[in-house]
């Protein structure tokens, strides 16, 4: 008599997962990012600002670095990984193109000292001045991370199966925070009540169509009304 398998079934694309993770730069062994508080105050980089918990991610979506989100395909639940990543796999190559040379005339207007070192925003986009000679400032409007290879420590929690949860998890990573999802099982229906009204007004006519479809597409969703 054949015993049955009670495994479960490896992390596939599209399943949401919960995860504990620390990113650490390979060659000066820091730690850049964690979700956990007692990592971060122990390596000096605790932000009062940030809720240190676990994150629920959806598999394949991109929601981390690809590297990482190949590695976790095949993994179970409980499982406790190192994965290192080259630059191409975590945050790129520098491209010369993302040296940018501006007027410092535009830093002037925005009643800014530009200085080595600095972070700026130009016209919504981060970049840090490299130089600042002149009338010419410099600015990398590459990632921090680019060129570096990445260690990644794992830990997979468990799979995400409940539809409210996964929803709600997805809309944290697009910015969009919920107050309340409501999910009709029979229908197969979705009913997000946003916190401020003004996210139902000014940002669901413009990306409604794509959450939509995305949630529809991950949590087996027929309809999604927002409210």
């Amino acid at each position: 008599m054949s015993k049955k398998k009670n495994k479960e079934e490896g992390i596939k694309k599209k399943d949401f997962i919960e995860i504990d993770y620390s990113g650490i730069i390979k060659e000066t062994n820091q730690v850049f990012d964690t979700t956990k508080k007692e990592t971060a105050m122990k390596e000096k980089i605790y932000n009062k600002n940030i809720k240190y918990k676990p994150i629920i991610i959806c598999v394949g979506e991109n929601q981390v670095v690809r590297g990482l989100d190949k590695a976790l395909e095949g993994k179970n639940t409980g499982d406790n990984f190192k994965t290192e990543l080259k630059p191409e796999e975590a945050f790129g190559k520098k491209k010369a193109e993302l040296l940018k040379l501006i007027s410092k005339r535009k830093f002037r207007e925005q009643n800014i000292n530009p200085l080595p070192g600095m972070e700026v925003n130009i016209d919504n986009q981060m970049g840090i001045i490299r130089s600042s000679s002149g009338g010419r400032v410099i600015v990398d409007f590459n990632h921090p991370l680019a060129n570096k290879e990445i260690i990644y420590e794992v830990t997979i929690n468990k799979k995400i199966k409940d539809t409210q949860k996964q929803i709600e998890s997805l809309m944290e990573m697009w910015g969009i925070p919920s107050k309340e999802v409501k999910i009709d099982k029979e229908n197969k229906k979705a009913i997000l009540k946003f916190e401020n009204p003004k996210i139902a007004k000014n940002i669901i006519p413009v990306l409604g169509d794509k959450i939509t479809k995305k949630i529809e597409e991950l949590c087996n969703i027929k309809k999604v009304d927002f409210k």
